[in-house]
């Protein structure tokens, strides 16, 4: 089989960016201590702190967590999904750049799967409005420590079939996991001399 030769990306290219939007402005303040009278003491950079904390412990959570975990308020799910490799392939861009020649990254730690961030609202049980048009973006933190994470316990994660819905890949999992739990406290609880 004859090596594709590999084509330098312009590293100094122009590169678009996506605009960053923050909602942790002046006026989410102003609100916040209109609204919670007794937090008027704490300055921006105090509630920052205390959104990146609970943002952290958050997703911490939900690595070490197979089940994902649920947002305050019902407002739905994140989990972290055990995926099959994409079709395209998956170029490792530093090893191509240093042998000259195409190198695909083939994630022999995971067995070739893929770790995707997942968030869902229809798992909740409480239904709201529009609940379709609630999207998640990870941060970089967050993305990174999942890359950090996966390979050691890639096997732990719900693996998502593409061909079926993931609300009932979901669903069917979590009623696995239910069951199993209360079978296991059933069997501590079992004593046979018992009558």
């Amino acid at each position: 089989m004859v090596e594709k030769e590999h084509k330098n990306l312009g590293l100094k290219a122009p590169r678009f960016r996506q605009e960053s939007i923050s909602i942790i402005d002046k006026a989410f303040v102003k609100d916040l201590k209109e609204k919670y009278p007794k937090y008027k003491d704490l300055d921006d950079k105090d509630i920052r702190n205390i959104i990146k904390r609970f943002n952290e412990n958050f997703w911490k959570e939900v690595i070490e967590t197979r089940d994902g975990v649920q947002l305050p308020e019902g407002l739905g799910t994140i989990f972290i999904g055990t995926c099959n490799p994409p079709m395209r392939e998956s170029i490792d861009y530093a090893k191509s750049r240093k042998y000259g020649v195409k190198v695909s990254n083939k994630n022999w730690e995971t067995d070739g799967k893929l770790a995707k961030i997942f968030f869902t609202s229809f798992s909740s049980r409480i239904k709201f409005i529009n609940r379709e048009c609630w999207s998640f973006i990870a941060c970089r933190n967050f993305k990174r420590s999942v890359a950090k994470h996966y390979p050691e316990n890639w096997g732990m994660y719900i693996k998502i079939d593409v061909t079926s819905k993931m609300r009932k890949t979901y669903e069917k999992y979590k009623f696995k996991s239910r069951k199993e739990d209360t079978l296991k406290n059933l069997l501590k609880k079992y004593n046979e001399f018992d009558l």
